[in-house]
């Protein structure tokens, strides 16, 4: 989109084309624009009206004058004594918001902060260091780029990334980046832990054995995926993180106070904001389909903001390679004769493939995969 006197008009495709291509030659990412001075963001990054302000942002109560929170969950105690109490807590999050914070979960402080440090360090550094890991190709497993979907029509997202698929197979630790080598390696190995933790509690919140998820393998691979939202000198036009869900079975994210990040509940946009400690939890696509509604993955967004720049990390989890063409589908235990299957078997990469190409242009690829 291109704005002239304060009002969108669309942007001829061999002029985003053009732009988008000097923009990628670069290597520089959104920084780069930033470092150099840009005083109005390039037109590919406009958003047009209907993505910007879809759902209220200027109300965040229930209708009755309860301020909206995402739900925060306490998992000390849930190897013993609290257990029961937790895991009902988290099946009334999923159910409700398809998001929560959790503190207590096991992931040293220490760990957490020094990752961002990292990720700071990586994005920071000089050009010609960064630009040895740029590639826009979507399933490269390390590569650092700005936005991936630059050459489909979605508008471009403000924001770079570092992108690590560990899948289900170790990444030879050479093969990171050294700015940010062992802070990932040893984050990786606590929120691999702390997933397993999750897998049990989620199995046991919709009533199954705490081992049913584990044993489907559906979240056997992870992936990493660190974020670097500059300051932005028009963030009324653009966001850091376009309306999407994610395309996965869970995702644990790491953020840091800057804050910005939104869940989409309620048909309105809420806050969620840094909590010391904390981590986010939420529900992705797959699990959705395979809870048959039960769980929710829920839209959520990034604010391009003035302040900043604002750093996290998400890991996404997502079936084992063996498994990635194995068909998943409501799980059979949660349905009755009113509780029938509302979508057809999926298996990973078919619904990544169709996630990838049509990018994020603010549409769930869910409703695809339903039963008609």
């Amino acid at each position: 989109m291109e704005v002239v006197d304060g009002k969108s008009s669309s942007l001829d495709y061999e002029g985003r084309a053009k732009e988008v291509e000097e923009f990628s030659k670069t290597k520089a990412g959104v920084k780069g624009l930033v470092d150099s001075g840009v005083a109005k963001i390039p037109r590919f990054f406009v958003l047009p009206p209907e993505i910007l302000h879809k759902a209220s942002t200027k109300s965040t109560t229930d209708g009755v004058g309860y301020q909206l929170q995402v739900p925060v969950i306490d998992l000390e105690g849930c190897t013993d004594h609290r257990r029961a109490e937790i895991v009902g807590d988290i099946r009334c999050a999923a159910e409700k918001w398809g998001f929560f914070q959790m503190v207590n979960h096991g992931v040293p402080k220490t760990v957490m902060e020094d990752l961002r440090e990292s990720i700071r360090r990586f994005h920071e550094q000089p050009n010609e260091e960064k630009t040895k890991w740029y590639s826009q190709d979507v399933w490269k497993r390390i590569r650092y780029y700005s936005y991936g979907y630059l050459h489909t029509s979605a508008p471009a997202n403000w924001r770079d990334s570092l992108a690590c698929n560990f899948q289900d197979h170790p990444i030879d630790l050479e093969a990171l980046p050294q700015a940010c080598r062992g802070e990932i390696i040893e984050y990786m190995k606590c929120v691999v832990r702390l997933k397993e933790t999750l897998c049990e509690l989620l199995s046991e919140a919709l009533g199954l054995r705490s081992v049913y998820l584990a044993s489907l393998n559906c979240m056997k691979s992870r992936y990493l995926i660190s974020h670097y939202y500059p300051v932005c000198p028009e963030p009324e036009l653009t966001l850091g993180v376009t309306n999407h869900s994610d395309p996965y079975f869970l995702t644990v994210l790491l953020q840091d106070n800057v804050g910005g990040l939104q869940v989409l509940h309620q048909n309105q946009w809420v806050d969620v904001p840094y909590l010391d400690g904390a981590l986010v939890a939420n529900i992705g696509d797959l699990l959705q389909i395979i809870t048959n509604d039960r769980f929710r993955s829920v839209e959520h967004r990034v604010l391009a903001g003035r302040v900043g720049p604002r750093v996290s990390a998400a890991c996404f989890f997502y079936p084992s390679t063996a498994n990635s063409l194995e068909p998943y589908g409501p799980i059979k235990e949660l349905l009755t004769e009113d509780n029938p299957p509302l979508y057809r078997e999926v298996h990973y990469k078919e619904y990544v493939t169709l996630y990838v190409s049509k990018g994020l242009d603010g549409q769930s690829a869910i409703p695809s995969f339903k039963l008609q």
